[in-house]
């Protein structure tokens, strides 16, 4: 026999997150419909979160780290509701779920030097029992990352690179010795030159550190090089998720295929955007149907009558098409169902 299965390290139960604006006339504004998955105790995982600006990406991010509640739907850390959580278990979470933000300037202090965001940290959660021991892992860490501690401590942060800023805040990360790492396009304002070495700092701290990443883009590049699943967003909804593999190189959801096809390839003879003349806009739009009807060029009646489900198109792929309504119905919307195990990604150039 075997004993009960434990619970997920962060799960996500059909979220949904709706915004309120206008003081006389209310509008409604959906960022996230239903999505579901998990993120697994073991083995460590990096899941890609992509789409373009608008998708819901950050609202997901947002709300896994606890920072804005869920409108439907609930977040839950190793099976404990964050909404339901004590101070205890809340202050726990805080250390374990750590994030890594898009501008790594606006995430420092200007008055203070770099050294104030490493060993605040240490001394808020009582890692640390003195200031000769703070240093220690202090230096320890920065050099892990390839930061050299006489090159880094002492400085305010605009005298360090994006670079430089970027990995010091990976390092703090990794000081508080976190389960899981939310990383919201932690590469999208670094120079294409630095933006292999985070993505490989990334890496590290899933292999070496066991840490699980949820990288937040809408770069399939850098996503394609580092994750091992992907769920691809579009307009709140989940339009395709699976091996990042199979989704990347063959695509199935008109949208991710519109993605892929934006691409610039390394071909003279192929001109930009040649693989996107597929994808033209619809004659009609719907509120009730599919939300990417009206740029569909192969929308079907069914498409404006009714929100197409999550199909199950293979072991480790799930599209919401009515193209694919041949195959079986997901009756589950926990897209984790169809991850395949992490590690792939490491072979991966």
């Amino acid at each position: 026999m075997t004993g009960p299965q434990a619970a997920p390290l962060l799960e996500a139960r059909a979220i949904s997150k709706t915004f309120v604006s206008g003081t006389l006339v209310k509008r409604r504004s959906v960022a996230l419909e239903r999505t579901s998955f998990t993120v697994a105790e073991s083995p460590p995982s990096i899941t890609a979160i992509a789409g373009e600006s608008g998708s819901g990406k950050t609202t997901l991010a947002r709300l896994l780290l606890g920072l804005i509640e869920p409108t439907e739907g609930t977040i839950l850390y190793k099976g404990r509701s964050l909404a339901n959580m004590n101070k205890v278990e809340r202050r726990l979470f805080r250390r374990e779920v750590q994030t890594i933000f898009q501008d790594p300037f606006e995430s420092y202090n200007p008055f203070y030097k770099v050294d104030h965001v490493l060993t605040t940290p240490l001394s808020e959660y009582g890692l640390a029992s003195n200031a000769d021991e703070k240093r220690e892992i202090v230096v320890r860490t920065l050099e892990e990352l390839g930061l050299r501690a006489e090159e880094t401590l002492g400085r305010y942060p605009h005298q360090l690179s994006g670079g430089q800023r970027q990995r010091v805040m990976v390092a703090r990360a990794l000081m508080l010795r976190p389960r899981v790492i939310v990383a919201d396009e932690p590469v999208s304002m670094i120079d294409a030159s630095l933006r292999a070495t985070i993505l490989e700092t990334l890496r590290l701290l899933n292999r070496r550190h066991g840490i699980s990443i949820l990288y937040i883009t809408h770069d399939l590049t850098t996503a394609y090089q580092i994750a091992d699943n992907i769920l691809v967003l579009y307009r709140g909804r989940v339009a395709e998720a699976g091996d990042i593999d199979r989704v990347i190189n063959q695509p199935e959801h008109p949208y991710t295929k519109l993605l892929v096809g934006s691409i610039p390839q390394p071909d003279p003879d192929l001109p930009w955007g040649a693989a996107t003349s597929a994808v033209t806009a619809s004659q009609r739009a719907t509120d009730t149907g599919c939300n990417f009807a009206d740029r569909c060029s192969v929308a079907m009646d069914v498409c404006l009558e009714s929100p197409p489900p999550l199909f199950r198109t293979n072991q480790h792929r799930a599209t919401r098409c009515f193209v694919y309504r041949g195959s079986p119905v997901m009756e589950s919307d926990d897209l984790s169902s169809a991850f395949v195990p992490s590690g792939d990604a490491a072979t991966r150039s």
